[in-house]
């Protein structure tokens, strides 16, 4: 008898859990998101305009967020625009909504660690713009190196492509080999415009947003060159041949100066940074000789007086080694 009873009530217990499987499997395959997503979708298709009149974009838009509601918010935000084009220059694959998580990690871990010394509020407010900013300077360090790296492959880049103009092939198929045959990070480039073209969109629109993507001189000079043969006619590969001629002079030009210059950009990294370094080094030794600064009126004065002559110092130095060619 007790046997008979307890798989009755085995049997009970699994009839209901199936039940609300089946049931909760038959609501989201008649009202969840993926099918309301397919029923919009249709309606799309048949041109029946729906209840609401919503209308699907097919076009292409980069997401801030995860979150729904969250990325439509960044999207009305300029700052959110800026920081996702500065993500796509760096080639970073990180979301807006991410890098600011991040920013505000990193302002509220160096926030939570000043609060080991006995510091003012004004140098803890300060602390706290630093640890926001870094991630920052960052992200702009990384968007410096790719360009500089994209910047340097596209001498190659321009002989190859007037070489494989010369034997024959179209430009939409050289962009093609371009992105197959080249390095990183330029040829990724170069197969986004490939693909966007597959897609339909008109090759100067393409040419134009790979120049938005990378905005280096030299790729608008080419891009420039290409997009007038179009119009006018003309030798491009001959136009390339030159192109790359003037960027390797060029670039040869900038190390050069950079070879000049590197006695003033060190010097300015270590008149920046040798105060900080040892105001660390005096808060770790001597902690109670250096508080003076923040805890006398005069030392205050002088603290604040400092920093502002170090960063008048900083941007002087700065427009001194900082030479455009």
């Amino acid at each position: 008898m007790d046997a008979v009873f307890y798989a009755f009530v085995v049997f009970l217990f699994a009839a209901a859990v199936l039940a609300i499987e089946g049931a909760y499997l038959w609501w989201m395959g008649t009202h969840g998101a993926a099918a309301r997503r397919v029923a919009r979708r249709l309606q799309v298709m048949s041109g029946s305009p729906g209840r609401s009149g919503e209308r699907i974009s097919i076009l292409k838009q980069r997401p801030f967020s995860r979150h729904a509601a969250f990325d439509r918010l960044l999207h009305r935000v300029k700052l959110a625009h800026r920081i996702d084009a500065l993500l796509v220059q760096a080639g970073a694959t990180t979301t807006v909504g991410q890098f600011l998580a991040w920013s505000a990690g990193c302002m509220g871990g160096v926030v939570l660690l000043s609060f080991a010394w006995p510091l003012p509020a004004p140098v803890r407010i300060v602390v706290a713009a630093l640890g926001l900013v870094l991630p920052w300077i960052l992200l702009r360090r990384a968007r410096q190196r790719r360009l500089l790296r994209i910047e340097q492959q596209l001498p190659d880049a321009a002989d190859f492509i007037a070489r494989a103009l010369r034997a024959g092939h179209s430009f939409s198929n050289v962009l093609q080999i371009v992105g197959n045959e080249l390095s990183e990070p330029l040829s990724g480039e170069f197969r986004i415009a490939r693909e966007e073209i597959n897609y339909g969109v008109p090759m100067n629109e393409a040419l134009h947003a790979m120049a938005a993507r990378i905005p280096l001189t030299d790729l608008r000079y080419l891009i420039i060159a290409v997009l007038i043969q179009r119009e006018s006619g003309g030798n491009l590969a001959e136009i390339l041949g030159n192109i790359s001629q003037i960027i390797r002079a060029r670039l040869k030009l900038v190390a050069h100066v950079r070879v000049l210059s590197a006695e003033g950009r060190m010097s300015a990294w270590i008149l920046g940074l040798l105060p900080f370094c040892v105001l660390g080094v005096m808060l770790v030794s001597n902690p109670q000789y250096v508080s003076m600064l923040w805890t006398e009126p005069k030392g205050q004065r002088m603290l604040w007086y400092s920093l502002g002559m170090l960063l008048v110092g900083v941007v002087w130095l700065r427009k001194i080694i900082r030479i455009r060619i």
